[in-house]
């Protein structure tokens, strides 16, 4: 009975130790992804009433990903270098490369994530609802 009792014990244990491991891998990967650089280079009141336009500077390196996301916005991009898969709701993944343009309505779950050898480098500008926050995150 002590034996089954010790092997209880110890598989309880092991599957812990495994549990914690699985944790610390993922804690690590999460750690590892590069991170996506966002840079405003210009936010003021437009002349529309309740809106904003921001403009700004985006970088996403190697392996990077934006995460899923949604804007209250109007987005209108540029991509200076780079390649990069977009995700749009509702729409074809497209691969996209330095000279290309894309747009993003608002409140579409989208991504863009860089799928070349190099950092993607993007233009992006936002007509957005004033006040609210320019970017939520999607699980």
């Amino acid at each position: 009975m002590k034996n089954r009792t010790c092997a209880i014990a110890l598989g309880s244990i092991l599957v812990g130790l495994a549990a914690f491991g699985l944790d610390v891998i993922e804690a690590r990967q999460a750690q590892t992804t590069p991170a996506v650089k966002r840079n405003v280079l210009l936010k003021q009141d437009m002349t529309i009433p309740g809106r904003e336009v921001i403009m700004a500077a985006v970088e996403i390196p190697v392996g990077g990903a934006e995460g899923r996301h949604t804007h209250p916005a109007e987005v209108f991009a540029f991509v200076e270098e780079g390649t990069l898969k977009l995700e749009i709701e509702g729409k074809p993944d497209a691969t996209l490369k330095g000279g290309d343009i894309f747009t993003v309505a608002p409140g579409l779950v989208h991504q863009a994530t860089n799928t070349g050898s190099t950092p993607v480098r993007l233009k992006a500008v936002f007509v957005a609802e004033k006040g609210k926050p320019l970017t939520t995150q999607v699980k």
